[in-house]
């Protein structure tokens, strides 16, 4: 199995329905590939032809860039399921107080890991999200108590229907006090209309935590249900704040193809090492950054 790296991904040019100039498409895809679009599901003969065919290659695309600038370069109704986990701002707030894990090398955040993803920038986030997505799908959003109230009237301006918070709980407390956490909300939203595969799933998934793993890491057992829920085998998932790439985990161990993206280049690695087991997939060129630039952040030795 090989993982291909490369500086440039080349896009195919997809049909325009009104002519005119494409250039200004193909350059903000330069670092992108996009995935030929699946049948529609107004088809009749959709599910039968997608359950059968193989998922083709490269299994998973992978990209270093900003959540919604990466987004905003992917073609209109290309994903069928979003699951995404952004480092929401609350998360600071937490840490000055010691509400949850402190990481290492403070600098103007709390920790090298992440970008903090701003309140302020959900609306444009979720409007890139909605665009992307195809007619009748599900897009799940990991967060905590304080940011559903931020999130939720915002993407429905966008245009998604709320259905309820989903419950994942950890079984183990967090750190803090005011009664510790050990649960943590996700946010199911739906474009269009479509049935869950699993009516028999209860809205609280009981999945353990991850220890000594990834910051703020959600277990794959946790993805795999929404994977199975909400996608079928051939499709598409995106992760726009992959971390160390748990979602492409759960929706290539499914027969999906995974679309993702983060801002640390270390996380990029990581994941691209963790997917390769299922397939050929790629990934940009990252230069000198390695697995134990991740490992030192960790204060793990390799």
């Amino acid at each position: 199995m090989r993982l291909l790296a490369y500086s440039g991904y080349e896009p195919r040019e997809r049909e325009r329905s009104n002519a005119g100039d494409t250039t200004s498409d193909r350059s903000a895809c330069a670092d992108l590939v996009t995935f030929p679009v699946t049948p529609r599901r107004d088809n009749p003969s959709w599910r039968s032809r997608r359950m059968t065919q193989p998922v083709s290659t490269p299994l998973f695309e992978l990209s270093n860039q900003d959540a919604v600038a990466w987004l905003h370069a992917l073609p209109a109704a290309s994903v069928d399921l979003l699951i995404t986990d952004p480092a929401y701002e609350s998360l600071e707030k937490h840490r000055a107080v010691g509400t949850t894990t402190r990481l290492k090398h403070s600098k103007a955040s709390s920790n090298d890991w992440f970008t903090v993803f701003p309140n302020a920038r959900f609306d444009e986030l979720f409007e890139q999200v909605y665009r992307v997505l195809r007619d009748d799908t599900h897009f799940y959003l990991f967060c905590d108590a304080e940011t559903m109230f931020e999130a939720k009237p915002k993407a429905e301006r966008a245009g998604f229907k709320f259905w309820k918070p989903l419950v994942w709980d950890k079984q183990t407390i967090g750190m803090g006090y005011h009664y510790r956490a050990r649960y943590e909300f996700i946010l199911f939203f739906e474009k269009g209309k479509r049935r869950l595969n699993d009516l028999g799933i209860a809205d609280i998934i009981n999945v353990p935590r991850v220890h000594r793993g990834y910051p703020a890491e959600k277990p794959v057992g946790v993805s795999d249900v929404l994977v199975k829920q909400s996608s079928s085998p051939g499709d598409v998932i995106a992760d726009p704040f992959m971390g160390s790439g748990s979602v492409g985990e759960a929706a290539l161990m499914n027969g999906r193809r995974f679309l993702g993206t983060d801002l640390n280049a270390a996380a990029v690695r990581v994941t691209g090492e963790r997917l390769q087991k299922f397939g050929e997939g790629r990934q940009p060129d990252l230069g000198d950054i390695t697995t134990t630039d991740l490992l030192s952040l960790m204060g793990t030795e390799p």
